[in-house]
């Protein structure tokens, strides 16, 4: 089922998620509305906040990145098969260099902006049936998932921006909680007026 994207301005955006429990009711279902919802808006990831859902969850599919001619052949045939949902992650370290690439994000339609980010990442996470694991990633896949984390502690890619560029897109922030924006997909928007 494909659900409305949360649109800037919304509270649950800036919530710090809850974990959760391994009773949650139809855990599966919600993971395969939040992929339906997420390959409807063209996006490469959904952060359960993204939904109205303050809990640790975030979906990953990588393939778009994978027809990207800049990457190796070993990078690019790793993204094609990446498809993944984390439960309960935690960022355990973040290391390298941080570099620059144009984020966008599916609440903030129309806005990209470059964001710096570490190039590695360690995660500790959980799968559907709860089982834990320690990964590492780098590149893109490790920008991908610190940005949909991001969500999970209540931050947006928006926050990472130099107060200039915070300052420029002030008013673009503003309309898309309104509701003024052209998303080719189903968003809730916080400030707009019922009729």
């Amino acid at each position: 089922m494909i659900l409305p994207i949360v649109a800037y301005g919304d509270p649950v955006l800036r919530k710090k998620a809850a974990p959760i429990a391994k009773d949650f009711p139809d855990l599966d279902k919600l993971v395969d509305n939040m992929f339906d919802t997420m390959y409807a808006a063209s996006g490469v990831g959904l952060a359960a906040p993204q939904i109205g859902k303050a809990i640790r969850l975030f979906v990953v599919d990588a393939t778009p990145f994978a027809d990207d001619d800049d990457l190796t052949e070993e990078e690019q045939a790793r993204l094609k098969t990446f498809k993944k949902a984390f439960i309960n992650p935690e960022i355990v370290e973040e290391t390298g260099d941080e570099w620059a690439f144009n984020e966008g994000c599916l609440s903030i339609p129309g806005v990209n902006e470059d964001v710096f980010r570490c190039p590695n990442v360690k995660i500790k996470y959980q799968d559907l049936e709860f089982n834990e694991y320690i990964e590492d990633f780098d590149g893109l896949l490790a920008r991908v998932i610190q940005h949909e984390y991001d969500h999970i502690e209540g931050i947006l890619f928006t926050d990472k921006l130099s107060s200039l560029k915070k300052r420029i897109i002030k008013s673009k922030l503003a309309a898309i909680s309104k509701g003024k924006t052209n998303a080719e997909y189903r968003m809730r928007f916080p400030d707009k007026k019922m009729r």
